[in-house]
């Protein structure tokens, strides 16, 4: 009798216990953590957390004073998914630094993805800093080591032709389109 009360409540444990475990969606980005990457991967390691994918080195010019540590993760279908940016491209055990979010599967928990638009930001994180660059509007969120650029053609015309002029989040279009969606990890970390 004690035998099968014992039975019975080691089979409750481990179903409750298999239940109230999630699993890792290839596509979720969380902190220090894009689907089963981590900033914890060596390079070494990245042909098993890419198994059904392809992975590729970038390739630079042989006319070209600086070498390449860049990584594109492709699908097997030839879609581009990440890249990512090497700390040391040389070391196998290095591990990543930057990752470019290609393809819009990816998202934070609150829907944010490469294909998004600035309200999707604005609307769900804290804006730490907008830098204004030649080209572009860098918006840096810090809660998940993001920045994001907008093409100034979306601005106003006052900051189009110009990096002097400040910024703001009310400047930015809500309907302002993500151009490029970057996560970076801290060597630190």
């Amino acid at each position: 009798m004690k035998s099968r009360i014992f039975q019975i409540l080691l089979i409750s444990v481990l179903l409750t216990g298999c239940q109230k475990e999630e699993k890792q969606s290839p596509f979720d980005i969380s902190n220090n953590r894009i689907g089963f990457l981590t900033n914890e991967i060596k390079v070494s390691q990245l042909d098993s957390v890419f198994a059904n994918d392809s992975i590729a080195k970038a390739i630079t010019n042989k006319n070209s004073l600086s070498s390449s540590n860049e990584i594109e993760i492709y699908e097997k279908g030839g879609a581009k998914l990440l890249v990512l940016e090497v700390k040391n491209e040389s070391d196998p055990s290095s591990t990543i630094e930057n990752i470019q979010i290609i393809d819009p599967r990816y998202k934070t928990s609150s829907g944010l993805s490469s294909g998004g638009v600035f309200k999707n930001i604005k609307d769900h994180y804290t804006i730490s800093k907008i830098n204004n660059t030649l080209s572009t509007a860098v918006i840096f969120v810090d809660s998940i080591q993001a920045y994001f650029t907008i093409d100034k053609k979306e601005l106003p015309k006052k900051f189009q032709n110009t990096t002097d002029a400040k910024i703001d989040v009310s400047d930015i279009p809500d309907s302002a389109k993500i151009k490029h969606f970057w996560i970076s990890w801290d060597a630190s970390n």
